[in-house]
């Protein structure tokens, strides 16, 4: 059975980006370096942050973007995520709201100036 159990994301800067995902997921790193971090999450995923500049083999230009998606019961709870992430500090690309697949919100470690990101 296949049953991934960890997720690489390239970053720019792995310190930088282990504090955004701190704030997030509630704890710190396992691991933390200069070019890589890595967290333990509660669900058993391992979630590394290596550094684009570099990760071996080099990582190829690539247009477009991921998502890590965290389940919650239902839009209350998204309502309530998203109120903890706001006082955190946490960038919100979009607000909570409805879509086809149910009630949502994004919040962005690459929110720049000129996106519509809120605090």
């Amino acid at each position: 059975m296949f049953n991934p159990n960890f997720v690489l994301l390239y970053v720019e800067n792995p310190t930088a980006s282990a504090a955004f995902y701190a704030k997030l997921v509630g704890r710190a790193p396992v691991e933390a370096s200069p070019t890589f971090a890595m967290f333990a999450l509660a669900s058993g995923l391992m979630l590394g942050l290596w550094s684009k500049h570099t990760v071996e083999p080099s990582a190829q230009p690539h247009v477009g973007g991921s998502e890590l998606g965290f389940h919650v019961a239902d839009a209350d709870a998204v309502r309530t995520m998203h109120a903890a992430w706001v006082a955190q500090g946490l960038p919100i690309a979009q607000p909570p709201t409805d879509l086809d697949f149910g009630h949502t919100f994004v919040a962005s470690a690459d929110c720049l100036p000129r996106a519509r990101c809120t605090r």
